[in-house]
């Protein structure tokens, strides 16, 4: 005898423990999203620590600071005395584009000189301590050379190259006078991009700028004075001004990059000791801008 009563009964409560179930994980989920702060106005907190070789992950860490519709403004934390000019640069075009859609407060730490300076510059406000360095304004590129070395162990070297300039830096010989002149104009150039910027970014005149940029460092202090900071104060006090930029009367503070473990930190460290970046000759054509 069927029984379509019985058939549609169980589909019933079959259908109700499954919506049941759906509601239970949904609301879990949401209370999760909750605790996390998820969707609470925050300040993000972007800290750049130590010499810049390369732009990533920072990069993607700014797209997500500027796209996330809960960080209302972005506290930018430098303890760096510089790095690389490409990933510099790459970096400060990236901050110049965060600033036109939210604040932008720079807090500098115990350094933030030449492109740690750099990367201050698109910020709204710029806050150091007075015993900050910060300056050195400039460009530099440092070459070793191997050639007494490489003669008294009996190592020469011979080269077929396309063009005259195609080994200058060799690690192997001294730089000619016509090579020297070479990597000045070079030099010289990207000095001049690094004093526009200044100029651009501080309002301040291109004449001052390059009497400022001979290399000199400068206590934060003597930078506000200058002209190169707005504030003197410390990361709370620029934590406040962001808060206060941003309309916000209680905020959360969203830190990145995470902090990693302890397992994370020592695999990484394992993985740099078979690095190619330990390699003191990758460095050869590297323009450093550092103090």
């Amino acid at each position: 005898m069927k029984r379509p009563w019985l058939v549609y009964g169980l589909a019933f409560v079959g259908g109700l423990v499954v919506f049941i179930l759906f509601l239970s994980l949904f609301f879990s989920f949401i209370i999760a999203l909750k605790d996390k702060g998820f969707g609470r106005p925050k300040i993000g907190v972007l800290e750049i620590k130590g010499v810049i070789l390369e732009a990533e992950p920072y990069l993607s860490l700014l797209r997500e600071l500027r796209e996330r519709r809960d960080i209302k403004a972005v506290v930018l934390r430098i303890d760096s005395p510089g790095g690389a000019i490409g990933p510099v640069q790459e970096l400060f075009e990236e901050l110049k584009v965060l600033k036109k859609f939210k604040p932008l407060v720079v807090s500098m730490g115990g350094v933030a000189a030449s492109g740690g300076l750099y990367l201050a510059l698109p910020g709204h406000k710029i806050f150091a301590n007075p015993g900050t360095i910060t300056g050195s304004i400039g460009v530099m590129i440092q070459l070793p050379n191997l050639e007494k070395l490489m003669e008294k162990i009996g190592v020469s070297t011979e080269v077929i190259k396309s063009g005259e300039f195609k080994d200058t830096g060799s690690t192997f010989r001294r730089l000619s006078s016509e090579e020297k002149r070479y990597l000045q104009e070079k030099v010289n150039s990207l000095h001049e991009q690094f004093v526009r910027a200044i100029v651009e970014e501080r309002r301040l005149s291109p004449e001052k700028v390059r009497a400022l940029a001979n290399g000199k460092i400068y206590t934060g202090e003597e930078a506000k004075k200058l002209g190169l900071v707005d504030e003197l104060g410390n990361l709370s006090r620029a934590l406040e001004v962001a808060q206060e930029m941003a309309g916000l009367k209680k905020a959360e503070i969203y830190m990145l990059p995470p902090k990693k473990g302890l397992l994370t930190k020592l695999f990484e460290e394992k993985l740099d000791l078979n690095s190619k970046l330990i390699d003191p000759f990758n460095f050869r054509a590297l323009y450093l801008l550092k103090n």
